[in-house]
């Protein structure tokens, strides 16, 4: 079964590109099978997971940033595959 996991933050205003290179810089391990992030107006960073792990399985997440860095707390989607 495949699982992707979305964690997005909004950027404190003018932190955009560094909350962008914050969560690049954030290594899992092990490593998930995909990885993409994506950014939206407004200093939004999107990263999306996918691993081969049941729905509920304990899989590795990227924290929350330090809060000056971020406007709100992260969001976070878990999703399986439909088939």
């Amino acid at each position: 079964m495949t699982v992707a996991l979305m964690w997005e933050a909004k950027a404190a205003p003018g932190r955009g590109a560094e909350l962008l290179e914050w969560a690049r810089s954030r290594e899992l391990a092990p490593a998930p099978q995909r990885r993409e992030t994506l950014t939206a107006p407004g200093g939004r960073v999107l990263v999306m997971t996918w691993w081969d792990a049941p729905y509920d399985a304990e899989l590795p997440e990227i924290p929350a940033p330090a809060g000056e860095l971020v406007a709100r707390p992260v969001h976070r989607w878990r999703f399986e595959t439909a088939e």
